[in-house]
């Protein structure tokens, strides 16, 4: 199984939206993704972040098949329709995969 990991700081304002109403609509749209994509066995988004070093404002984790599954996940036309407006929103990206 392989582990997906992805922080996100997000501009003030973005498509006329405040950070926070963004954080909000990028966790809504990606959660919509589970049992939507073959080999993504889990996806959880959170916008209410406790304590990063360094700060971010969005957290993914997702869990994967194997790196097939992850590379199908990642092209997928309903997760490339939610990076389309994350990369509108979005600052700063930091995000890791690993074995579990």
């Amino acid at each position: 199984m392989i582990r997906h990991i992805v922080m996100w700081t997000l501009k003030e304002e973005a498509e006329g939206a405040s950070a926070q109403e963004n954080g909000a609509k990028m966790k809504e749209m990606l959660e919509l993704l589970n049992g939507r994509i073959e080999g993504l066995q889990h996806i959880e988004v959170s916008n209410d972040i406790v304590a990063a070093e360094p700060e971010c404002h969005i957290v993914l984790c997702s869990e994967h098949d194997d790196v097939d599954a992850l590379n199908h996940y990642q092209g997928h036309p309903e997760h490339q329709a939610c990076v389309a407006f994350v990369k509108k929103v979005a600052a700063g990206r930091k995000a890791l995969d690993y074995v579990v």
